[in-house]
């Protein structure tokens, strides 16, 4: 049951935790992002730089007063990516689904042998 579609960068959950986040917001200020995902500065970071050389993010810094900010939003790439990626994850559970069905177990589960 292989499935197109599927984005290897995408199996770490908290990559996919950040570009679902970000596929949601316009753009998203960097602890945003930290505090909603559980991470650290420096582990967003990593995650960040690995979304970003594969263009699925943007990112912009600035300054908020005199405190430097960074901002990050989904890119073109990353939205389809990740649509991409969501949409193979529904085709694995909806072929399961069949399979099962076609097999004759129904959708809460066969009962267990008895032996």
């Amino acid at each position: 049951m292989a499935q197109d579609g599927i984005d290897p960068l995408f199996v770490d959950p908290t990559r996919l935790s950040i570009m679902s986040l970000l596929a949601a917001s316009r753009w998203a200020e960097f602890a945003f992002v930290r505090d909603t995902v559980g991470l650290s500065d420096s582990a967003l970071s990593k995650q960040i730089s690995k979304l970003q050389d594969r263009a699925y993010i943007e990112v912009e810094r600035g300054y908020v007063g005199k405190r430097p900010r960074t901002w990050v939003r989904i890119g073109d790439a990353g939205r389809l990516a990740l649509e991409g990626h969501v949409a193979a994850l529904q085709n694995i559970v909806a072929d399961s689904r069949h399979a099962a069905e076609a097999h004759g177990a129904d959708a809460e589960g066969a009962e267990a042998p008895s032996g």
